[in-house]
């Protein structure tokens, strides 16, 4: 975006205005430019005047932006950053003003509005028509420090990103008119951007620092002069990522252990110790019946098609849960203790039970039950931390973790602490398609587990089907034993009434060394009668072909298991303890991670403000599109922090398995 805004803004530096000021010497007032009208025309009526006498015209040095004094835009508004800059204590202004359509909401789509642009203070507001323009506007945008892109969402239309978080979506009458009103913001921008930095350098390189709240800079100085010449937010900038080679060659200044993995675009230390107790209350009011929220929904699916993929398409911030996808994935392991129980079990029958009880209770809370929401679908590079205190009391010990008898003589060892600590990191490592990956490790049990997924969204006409392609890896590397599984797809049901969610499909889990395996089916509800989120299992030793375990139930509420002597278990997920898990606060995380990421959009979620939500999940998206537009002019592939692809899928650079 840096590059893109100097270019830009670079077209009109050092201009010089035209001598011919008849047009704005005589006019007290700026003269609007038309819409869809081109730039050449715009200019030459007058779409940048000047409130100048024909005195001051005159000496006006060269570069700086005299507006309507010319008959090209590239002179009609020389850069704000040319070689006269604006100087203080002008007695003349250069405004730009004219008509362009602006992205109201989902329901309203695109308004006219009458816009000015002010090039002495740097302030873009708008009105709601010309006649209004003498009043209070209806909003403004500072340029300083703000970002201009192009967009191909809509025809002729561009982004402007202010630097506190707000965020236009505008369009122009045509290409033309775009590119020159593109061009005047940019430079204006880069003026005034430029401007603080030279008058404020300390506080401005402070608050465009990647470095989280206490955490000393000490990157080298050609990072910190890109730092001092970035013109966007500060949360818009990804900077360089090492490969995870090169996290591998780091290994000794950047462990591989979860406690201590360096985010290495960012330099932060990801550090168990900053971690403390979850107290976030992430549960979820339902949506309800309301006839605004219809009507958006309505006219999302008039747009539709059915069988559509939905990958692309951006829904109601409204049907939003407060989290991203990547922490919905943390929230699997919120019984950890029945997850480490899994390599406790005697023989290779009792571990793959203990994992399919694991996995069929894992849902309820990773799916906050029948709340018909969706979590945030994660931007590229976007990561999330946590891990678990597990009390040992709470884990099936398996026969060889029993403690040896001191030697006679010998003073006993000191008592092992009393919780395990099992770690999770996740990444987003791609955006098209959208594939998220995360891994989780406890040494003490010897046992990790590696997944990759890759959501496709389809529109099934009143439901909306989300498919989970891609499988995990769980290792027990005490026992030597993999078990590959899958998992379900998710449903938004009912979405124009009081939508629901269920999950449905097939999935398998499969130990090829002990010759087990596990088929579990979720079970959508039929269309008349029958019962809601039902679903059964069966275990089965793959020699013999024998059923040594049967489960069924409901994933969000009561398990039976029948085992192959007879004896059966009955398990209420609802009942069952969460453990909670341990993140840093934000103001010790990264700029990429999810919380950190998402937090205006979750705050203005929790205060109800559907709109300030939409503002801030729009300007996440549109810089990750402007981001990978970069990418792919410059022929750059994307490198994840974490993982690396291998084949088709994507594995944890440092995982418990090579090292063990």
């Amino acid at each position: 975006m840096e590059k893109a805004a100097a270019q830009g803004g670079g077209g009109d530096s050092g201009a010089a205005p035209s001598s011919g000021g008849s047009n704005s010497s005589s006019r007290s007032s700026s003269r609007p430019t038309s819409a869809g009208s081109s730039p050449s025309s715009s200019a030459s009526r007058g779409g940048l005047s000047g409130r100048q006498g024909a005195a001051a015209a005159a000496a006006t040095p060269a570069g700086r932006p005299e507006g309507g004094s010319s008959s090209s835009p590239s002179s009609a508004a020389a850069s704000p950053g040319g070689s006269g800059g604006l100087a203080a204590g002008r007695t003349t202004e250069a405004v730009l003003e004219g008509s362009l359509s602006k992205y109201t909401n989902l329901i309203q789509g695109w308004q006219s509005r009458y816009f000015m642009l002010d090039f002495e203070t740097g302030i873009l507001q708008y009105f709601v028509n010309e006649q209004s323009k003498n009043q209070k506007p209806r909003g403004l945008l500072s340029l300083a420090g703000a970002v201009v892109s192009l967009s191909d969402e809509a025809p002729h239309m561009l982004v402007v990103y202010s630097a506190n978080g707000e965020m236009y979506k505008l369009r122009a009458g045509d290409a033309k008119e775009r590119q020159y009103w593109v061009t005047q913001l940019r430079s204006c921008a880069k003026y005034h951007t430029e401007n603080n930095l030279k008058s404020t350098p300390t506080s401005r390189t402070k608050s465009l620092s990647l470095l989280p709240p206490g955490t000393s800079n000490s990157t080298s100085s050609s990072s910190s002069q890109k730092s001092l010449n970035q013109v966007g937010p500060p949360v818009v900038t990804i900077t360089h990522h090492k490969s995870p080679a090169a996290a591998r060659r780091a290994k000794n200044q950047c462990p591989g252990q979860l406690n201590e993995v360096r985010e290495c675009s960012t330099r932060d230390l990801i550090l168990v110790e900053d971690e403390v107790t979850d107290t976030e209350d992430n549960e979820e009011e339902d949506i309800g019946v309301l006839e605004d929220q219809r009507s958006v929904i309505l006219h999302l699916i008039s747009q539709l098609k059915l069988g559509m993929d939905l990958t692309r398409v951006v829904l109601p911030t409204f049907i939003l849960e407060k989290r991203s996808l990547l922490e919905m994935y943390a929230n699997f392991l919120a019984h950890p203790d029945l997850f480490l129980t899994v390599s406790s079990g005697s023989t290779p029958e009792e571990r793959i039970i203990y994992f399919v009880e694991y996995y069929l209770t894992a849902f309820h809370e990773g799916r906050k039950g029948a709340v018909a929401k969706k979590p945030y679908n994660p931007i590229i590079g976007e990561t999330f931390h946590c891990s678990w205190d597990v009390p040992k009391d709470k884990v099936k010990q398996s026969r060889t973790n029993s403690p040896s008898p001191s030697p006679k003589g010998k003073a006993p060892s000191p008592p092992p602490p009393e919780n395990y600590k099992l770690r999770f990191v996740a990444e987003q490592v791609s955006h098209h398609p959208p594939v998220s990956c995360f891994y989780c490790e406890c040494k003490e049990k010897k046992m990790c587990a590696n997944v990759h997924v890759w959501t496709k969204s389809k529109f099934m006409g009143m439901s909306i089907g989300v498919s989970m392609v891609g499988e995990g890896i769980l290792y027990l590397l005490e026992h030597g034993e993999e078990y590959v599984f899958t998992l379900p797809c998710a449903y938004a049901r009912s979405i124009l009434t009081v939508p629901w969610v269920e999950l449905g499909g097939k999935v398998s889990i499969l130990c090829a060394k002990s010759g087990y395996s596990a088929t579990v089916t979720f079970h959508t509800k039929p269309f008349y009668g029958g019962k809601v989120h039902r679903v059964t299992a069966e275990v089965k030793h793959n020699p013999t072909n024998t059923i040594v375990c049967k489960a069924q139930g409901e994933w969000n509420g009561t398990l039976e298991f029948t085992y192959s002597n007879g004896e059966t278990k009955i398990i209420d997920t609802t009942k069952l303890p969460i453990i909670r898990k341990k993140i840093r606060p934000i103001a010790k995380q990264g700029p990429f991670e999810s919380r950190h990421l998402w937090q205006h959009v979750t705050n203005a979620l929790r205060e109800g403000n559907i709109s300030a939500a939409t503002d801030h999940k729009q300007l996440l998206e549109e810089r990750q599109r402007v981001e990978e537009r970069q990418r792919a002019i410059s022929n750059t592939v994307w490198k994840p922090k974490y993982f690396i692809k291998e084949g088709e899928g994507w594995i944890y650079f440092d995982p418990l398995w090579k090292t063990h």
